[in-house]
Protein backbone atom coordinates (compact mmCIF):
# COMPACT_ATOMS: atom_id res chain seq x y z
CA UNK A 1 0.00 0.00 0.00
CA UNK A 2 1.16 3.58 -0.59
CA UNK A 3 0.57 7.03 0.85
CA UNK A 4 2.16 10.42 0.36
CA UNK A 5 3.61 10.32 3.86
CA UNK A 6 4.41 6.70 4.56
CA UNK A 7 5.63 5.38 1.21
CA UNK A 8 5.37 1.74 0.16
CA UNK A 9 5.35 -1.46 2.15
CA UNK A 10 6.62 -4.58 0.45
CA UNK A 11 5.44 -7.17 2.96
CA UNK A 12 9.05 -7.82 3.97
CA UNK A 13 8.43 -7.03 7.62
CA UNK A 14 10.06 -3.62 7.59
CA UNK A 15 8.74 -0.07 7.87
CA UNK A 16 8.26 1.79 4.58
CA UNK A 17 11.25 3.76 3.31
CA UNK A 18 10.70 7.53 2.96
CA UNK A 19 12.87 10.63 2.84
CA UNK A 20 13.88 12.46 6.02
CA UNK A 21 11.23 15.17 5.64
CA UNK A 22 8.42 12.61 5.40
CA UNK A 23 9.86 10.69 8.35
CA UNK A 24 10.00 13.88 10.43
CA UNK A 25 6.39 14.70 9.55
CA UNK A 26 5.24 11.27 10.72
CA UNK A 27 7.43 11.46 13.81
CA UNK A 28 6.05 14.89 14.77
CA UNK A 29 2.48 13.64 14.38
CA UNK A 30 3.18 10.71 16.71
CA UNK A 31 4.90 13.04 19.20
CA UNK A 32 1.62 14.88 19.72
CA UNK A 33 0.00 11.61 20.80
CA UNK A 34 3.01 10.65 22.92
CA UNK A 35 2.80 13.93 24.82
CA UNK A 36 -0.92 13.43 25.38
CA UNK A 37 -0.14 9.94 26.71
CA UNK A 38 2.46 11.41 29.08
CA UNK A 39 0.02 14.02 30.39
CA UNK A 40 -2.65 11.33 30.84
CA UNK A 41 -0.15 9.25 32.83
CA UNK A 42 0.66 12.30 34.98
CA UNK A 43 -3.04 12.76 35.70
CA UNK A 44 -3.38 9.08 36.60
CA UNK A 45 -0.40 9.36 38.97
CA UNK A 46 -2.10 12.32 40.63
CA UNK A 47 -5.20 10.18 41.20
CA UNK A 48 -3.02 7.39 42.57
CA UNK A 49 -1.55 9.78 45.13
CA UNK A 50 -5.08 10.59 46.26
CA UNK A 51 -6.09 6.99 46.98
CA UNK A 52 -7.14 6.31 50.58
CA UNK A 53 -4.88 4.10 52.69
CA UNK A 54 -5.32 1.18 55.07
CA UNK A 55 -3.53 0.85 58.40
CA UNK A 56 -1.67 -2.43 58.89
CA UNK A 57 0.26 -3.89 61.80
CA UNK A 58 3.77 -2.47 61.56
CA UNK A 59 4.98 -4.81 64.31
CA UNK A 60 4.45 -7.85 62.06
CA UNK A 61 7.67 -9.86 62.06
CA UNK A 62 9.51 -10.61 58.83
CA UNK A 63 12.76 -12.59 58.62
CA UNK A 64 15.90 -11.19 57.04
CA UNK A 65 19.67 -11.51 57.26
CA UNK A 66 19.61 -10.33 60.89
CA UNK A 67 16.73 -12.57 61.92
CA UNK A 68 13.15 -11.53 62.67
CA UNK A 69 12.48 -7.78 62.57
CA UNK A 70 9.26 -5.75 62.71
CA UNK A 71 7.98 -4.72 59.29
CA UNK A 72 8.22 -1.04 60.25
CA UNK A 73 12.02 -1.40 60.37
CA UNK A 74 12.06 -1.87 56.59
CA UNK A 75 11.37 1.86 56.25
CA UNK A 76 14.90 2.49 57.58
CA UNK A 77 13.61 5.52 59.45
CA UNK A 78 11.93 7.09 56.41
CA UNK A 79 8.31 7.73 55.54
CA UNK A 80 7.90 5.68 52.36
CA UNK A 81 8.61 2.07 51.44
CA UNK A 82 8.30 0.30 48.09
CA UNK A 83 8.53 -3.49 48.02
CA UNK A 84 8.65 -6.10 45.32
CA UNK A 85 6.83 -9.26 46.40
CA UNK A 86 8.69 -12.20 44.88
CA UNK A 87 7.10 -15.62 44.27
CA UNK A 88 9.00 -18.68 45.47
CA UNK A 89 9.06 -22.37 44.54
CA UNK A 90 9.87 -24.29 47.71
CA UNK A 91 12.88 -26.56 47.41
CA UNK A 92 13.50 -25.72 43.75
CA UNK A 93 17.05 -25.15 42.48
CA UNK A 94 18.02 -21.69 41.32
CA UNK A 95 16.82 -22.31 37.76
CA UNK A 96 13.38 -23.25 39.08
CA UNK A 97 12.67 -19.93 40.74
CA UNK A 98 10.12 -17.60 39.16
CA UNK A 99 11.17 -16.21 35.79
CA UNK A 100 8.61 -13.39 35.92
CA UNK A 101 9.74 -12.21 39.34
CA UNK A 102 13.35 -12.46 38.12
CA UNK A 103 12.49 -9.93 35.41
CA UNK A 104 11.54 -7.44 38.12
CA UNK A 105 14.11 -8.32 40.78
CA UNK A 106 16.99 -8.22 38.29
CA UNK A 107 15.96 -4.72 37.21
CA UNK A 108 15.61 -3.61 40.84
CA UNK A 109 18.97 -4.87 42.06
CA UNK A 110 20.14 -1.31 42.85
CA UNK A 111 17.69 1.04 44.54
CA UNK A 112 20.06 4.00 44.82
CA UNK A 113 17.68 6.42 43.09
CA UNK A 114 14.71 5.32 45.20
CA UNK A 115 16.74 5.90 48.34
CA UNK A 116 17.90 9.29 47.06
CA UNK A 117 14.23 10.21 46.62
CA UNK A 118 13.48 9.17 50.20
CA UNK A 119 11.88 5.80 49.42
CA UNK A 120 13.19 2.65 51.11
CA UNK A 121 13.17 -0.58 49.11
CA UNK A 122 13.04 -4.28 49.97
CA UNK A 123 12.09 -7.57 48.35
CA UNK A 124 9.61 -9.78 50.20
CA UNK A 125 9.23 -13.48 49.45
CA UNK A 126 7.13 -16.31 50.83
CA UNK A 127 10.10 -18.64 50.52
CA UNK A 128 11.52 -20.05 53.76
CA UNK A 129 14.42 -17.87 54.83
CA UNK A 130 16.95 -20.72 54.87
CA UNK A 131 16.53 -21.10 51.09
CA UNK A 132 16.91 -17.40 50.32
CA UNK A 133 20.57 -16.44 51.08
CA UNK A 134 22.15 -19.01 48.71
CA UNK A 135 19.88 -17.75 45.94
CA UNK A 136 20.79 -14.12 46.63
CA UNK A 137 24.48 -14.98 46.54
CA UNK A 138 24.11 -16.81 43.23
CA UNK A 139 22.14 -13.95 41.65
CA UNK A 140 24.44 -11.27 43.04
CA UNK A 141 21.54 -9.47 44.73
CA UNK A 142 22.56 -7.01 47.46
CA UNK A 143 19.26 -5.27 48.19
CA UNK A 144 17.52 -6.39 51.41
CA UNK A 145 15.27 -9.46 51.14
CA UNK A 146 12.88 -10.72 53.79
CA UNK A 147 10.86 -13.90 54.16
CA UNK A 148 7.18 -13.28 54.89
CA UNK A 149 6.27 -16.96 55.18
CA UNK A 150 2.96 -17.29 57.01
CA UNK A 151 2.34 -13.54 57.07
CA UNK A 152 -1.03 -12.31 55.82
CA UNK A 153 -1.49 -9.94 52.91
CA UNK A 154 -0.59 -7.14 52.20
CA UNK A 155 2.85 -7.92 53.66
CA UNK A 156 2.71 -11.62 52.78
CA UNK A 157 0.17 -13.63 50.85
CA UNK A 158 -0.28 -12.74 47.19
CA UNK A 159 3.12 -12.31 45.54
CA UNK A 160 4.22 -11.00 42.12
CA UNK A 161 3.42 -7.43 43.09
CA UNK A 162 4.83 -3.94 43.52
CA UNK A 163 3.37 -2.49 46.71
CA UNK A 164 3.88 0.81 48.54
CA UNK A 165 3.51 1.79 52.17
CA UNK A 166 3.57 5.01 54.20
CA UNK A 167 4.82 5.38 57.78
CA UNK A 168 3.65 7.89 60.38
CA UNK A 169 5.71 7.28 63.49
CA UNK A 170 5.01 3.68 64.50
CA UNK A 171 1.90 3.47 62.33
CA UNK A 172 2.15 1.83 58.89
CA UNK A 173 -0.31 2.16 56.02
CA UNK A 174 -0.84 0.32 52.73
CA UNK A 175 -1.18 2.91 49.96
CA UNK A 176 -0.94 1.08 46.61
CA UNK A 177 -0.36 -2.30 45.00
CA UNK A 178 -0.30 -3.60 41.43
CA UNK A 179 0.27 -6.93 39.71
CA UNK A 180 0.16 -8.43 36.22
CA UNK A 181 1.19 -5.90 33.61
CA UNK A 182 1.14 -3.22 36.29
CA UNK A 183 4.49 -4.62 37.44
CA UNK A 184 6.07 -3.64 34.11
CA UNK A 185 6.98 -0.33 35.76
CA UNK A 186 9.71 -2.22 37.64
CA UNK A 187 11.71 -2.98 34.48
CA UNK A 188 12.40 -0.41 31.74
CA UNK A 189 13.07 -3.12 29.15
CA UNK A 190 9.35 -3.30 28.31
CA UNK A 191 9.12 0.39 27.45
CA UNK A 192 12.41 0.22 25.56
CA UNK A 193 11.23 -2.73 23.46
CA UNK A 194 8.07 -0.78 22.66
CA UNK A 195 10.31 1.85 20.99
CA UNK A 196 11.74 -0.67 18.51
CA UNK A 197 10.26 -1.53 15.09
CA UNK A 198 9.33 -5.08 16.11
CA UNK A 199 8.40 -4.27 19.71
CA UNK A 200 8.21 -7.21 22.08
CA UNK A 201 7.89 -9.76 19.26
CA UNK A 202 4.86 -11.24 20.98
CA UNK A 203 1.81 -12.48 19.10
CA UNK A 204 -0.70 -10.26 20.93
CA UNK A 205 0.88 -7.07 19.58
CA UNK A 206 -0.86 -4.99 16.92
CA UNK A 207 1.67 -5.19 14.09
CA UNK A 208 1.43 -4.61 10.33
CA UNK A 209 1.00 -7.45 7.86
CA UNK A 210 4.30 -9.02 6.95
CA UNK A 211 5.95 -8.34 10.30
CA UNK A 212 7.74 -11.26 12.02
CA UNK A 213 5.30 -13.74 13.56
CA UNK A 214 5.16 -13.10 17.28
CA UNK A 215 6.09 -15.52 20.03
CA UNK A 216 3.99 -16.30 23.07
CA UNK A 217 4.04 -13.78 25.92
CA UNK A 218 7.24 -13.61 27.97
CA UNK A 219 9.10 -15.82 25.49
CA UNK A 220 12.57 -14.42 26.27
CA UNK A 221 12.26 -14.67 30.06
CA UNK A 222 13.67 -18.22 30.06
CA UNK A 223 16.43 -19.38 27.74
CA UNK A 224 18.98 -22.11 27.21
CA UNK A 225 22.71 -21.47 27.39
CA UNK A 226 22.78 -20.66 23.66
CA UNK A 227 19.89 -18.20 23.93
CA UNK A 228 17.01 -20.35 22.69
CA UNK A 229 13.52 -19.96 24.09
CA UNK A 230 12.76 -22.91 26.37
CA UNK A 231 10.39 -23.43 29.29
CA UNK A 232 11.54 -26.88 30.42
CA UNK A 233 15.33 -27.21 30.50
CA UNK A 234 16.26 -23.57 30.97
CA UNK A 235 17.11 -20.78 33.36
CA UNK A 236 15.64 -17.33 33.91
CA UNK A 237 17.68 -15.43 31.32
CA UNK A 238 19.87 -13.31 33.67
CA UNK A 239 21.16 -16.45 35.39
CA UNK A 240 23.37 -17.19 32.40
CA UNK A 241 25.47 -14.16 33.37
CA UNK A 242 26.18 -15.59 36.81
CA UNK A 243 29.38 -17.46 37.71
CA UNK A 244 28.83 -21.19 37.86
CA UNK A 245 25.65 -21.26 35.75
CA UNK A 246 25.57 -24.59 33.92
CA UNK A 247 23.19 -26.36 31.56
CA UNK A 248 20.15 -27.86 33.26
CA UNK A 249 17.82 -30.71 32.35
CA UNK A 250 14.73 -29.54 34.23
CA UNK A 251 13.35 -26.72 36.35
CA UNK A 252 13.42 -28.97 39.41
CA UNK A 253 10.06 -27.76 40.67
CA UNK A 254 8.11 -30.13 42.90
CA UNK A 255 5.63 -27.78 44.53
CA UNK A 256 3.33 -24.91 43.64
CA UNK A 257 4.83 -21.48 44.07
CA UNK A 258 4.05 -19.27 47.04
Amino acid sequence: MTSATHGTTTGTGRPPVVDLAAWQEARDALLVREKAHTHAADALAAERRRLPMVEIDGSTLVVGADGPVPFVDLFQGGEELLVYQHMWHDGAPFQGQCEGCTVSAWALRDSVYLRAAGVAFAVLTEGPWEEVPPYLEFMGYTEPWFSVRGVEWPVGGDMGRVTTFLRDGDRVFLTYTTTGRGVEVANPVFALLDLTPYGRREAWQDTPDGWPVGHGPCWYWRTTADGREDWDASRPTPQWTRPGATDVTSLGRHAHHH
